[in-house]
């Protein structure tokens, strides 16, 4: 039992010396580590960030109607181009009872008005052409004079005194004076009782289309008709939310009302993005912009920065700032609202300088290395001092030059 074990020991331990005698041996022959080596370029570097967002119209209307009703025609699709002034739908009133019972009053206040504005211009009228407010005046002012001469003649017979005298020169003084003011003031009254009866007869007028408004939904004095809702701005029809029948809204101080269609100039277009706070500091107003839209593969589109938010708003554990570029007119391709892009925003720039990858650097506290080679499959560590890097391909300002082979640094 025992020379059995011995034997099966043995020959275990001689299977596993020839599996190792086996291993060593192909691990003596395997090829020895070649690395790879590149020469720095000649190339341009540019530093960028990047800002995500859409493109929008710069110029983009809400059109609400200016009464509430039921949308009883439209005339104008998404895609149509409209000008100013052009017919947009038709509204339908459905008039509250109450409003027009309230509406008939405020037209019979307002003729009662009128009516007592022109009998008060009537009396006025008489008065002038009589001139009765005149010669009231005229009466008075003859009358102190002729009491003036009497008691000239008693003052100096010394019947009375000099105040008593000095009294009536001075009712004599003022009695004149309203003579001379009459004069003038008749004329002005008959002017101010003819403007009262222009403003009642106004406001006769308004009260009288306010019904025919709520009724009709139209006056006949007016040059636009109150029911039909038209554009406010010339474009194109982005979108109308409503469809015939649907109820809307008039725009006052306590509703914003139903908006009947959209419109916007689509031939001035912006970019609305975010950026980083890390990087808004390095922007400024008037930088260039190569926007990428994904809807249009392959293109790139021109814009300038033209503005940048002095505050940022936390999303997403982040703080983002909101900038807008305007957008260079597209020739070829039509860009409509609402499509994502993002914005390449150049920060700095390099052309031509001495650039090597920046998986080749090997950073080392506050000094920066690369490998050279020295000899076949020799290498040596060089200081280098770096310049702008793009994420790429970094630039290297002084310790190499373009015939300096560099050791391709593989990451594990």
């Amino acid at each position: 039992m025992n020379k059995g074990c011995v034997i099966t020991l043995a020959a275990v331990i001689g299977i596993l010396s020839v599996a190792l005698g086996i291993y060593f041996y192909k691990q003596s022959k395997k090829d020895p580590v070649v690395y790879e080596t590149e020469k720095p370029v000649i190339a341009d570097i540019v530093k960028k960030t990047v800002a995500t967002g859409s493109i929008k119209p710069r110029l983009e209307v809400n059109i609400k109607p200016q009464v509430s009703g039921v949308v009883d025609e439209l005339f104008v699709e998404a895609g149509q181009m409209v000008k100013k002034g052009e017919r947009i739908a038709r509204i339908k009133l459905v008039p509250s009872q109450v409003n027009i019972n309230n509406a008939q009053s405020s037209v019979e206040l307002a003729r009662i008005r009128y009516e007592q504005a022109r009998r008060d211009l009537a009396r006025q009228q008489e008065v002038f052409s009589k001139k009765l407010d005149v010669e009231t005046a005229r009466a008075r002012f003859e009358n102190a004079k002729q009491e003036d001469e009497r008691n000239k003649k008693l003052f100096g017979e010394g019947v009375i005194s000099e105040q008593q005298y000095q009294q009536i020169k001075r009712d004599l003084d003022i009695a004149k004076a309203e003579f001379e003011n009459m004069k003038l003031v008749s004329g002005n009254n008959l002017k101010q009782f003819e403007a009262e009866v222009e403003i009642r007869r106004q406001e006769l007028n308004a009260a009288i289309d306010n019904l025919q408004l709520l009724r009709e939904g139209a006056t006949k004095n007016s040059q636009q008709v109150a029911n039909i809702v038209v554009s406010t701005v010339d474009g194109m029809v982005l979108d109308v939310p409503v469809e015939e029948g649907t109820s809307v809204i008039e725009r006052n101080n306590f509703n914003e009302g139903t908006s009947i269609a959209i419109v916007a100039d689509m031939t001035s277009l912006i970019f609305e993005g975010k950026v980083d706070e890390s990087d808004v500091g390095k922007l400024r107003e008037g930088m260039p912009l190569e926007l990428t839209i994904g809807a249009i593969e392959g293109s790139k589109f021109g814009a300038t920065l033209e503005y940048i938010a002095p505050k940022g708003n936390l999303e997403e554990g982040t703080v983002k700032f909101q900038v807008r570029a305007a957008i260079e007119p597209a020739k070829d391709v039509f860009l409509r609202a609402g499509y994502s892009a993002s914005g390449d925003i150049i920060l700095d720039k390099k052309e031509k300088v001495l650039a090597v990858k920046e998986r080749d650097i090997i950073f080392e506290k506050d000094t920066t290395y690369v490998e050279v080679q020295t000899g076949e499959q020799q290498f040596q560590k060089k200081q280098v001092q770096l310049g702008l890097s793009d994420g790429i391909q970094i630039e290297v300002v002084s310790g190499l030059d373009s015939t300096t082979m560099v050791k391709v640094q593989k990451k594990l």
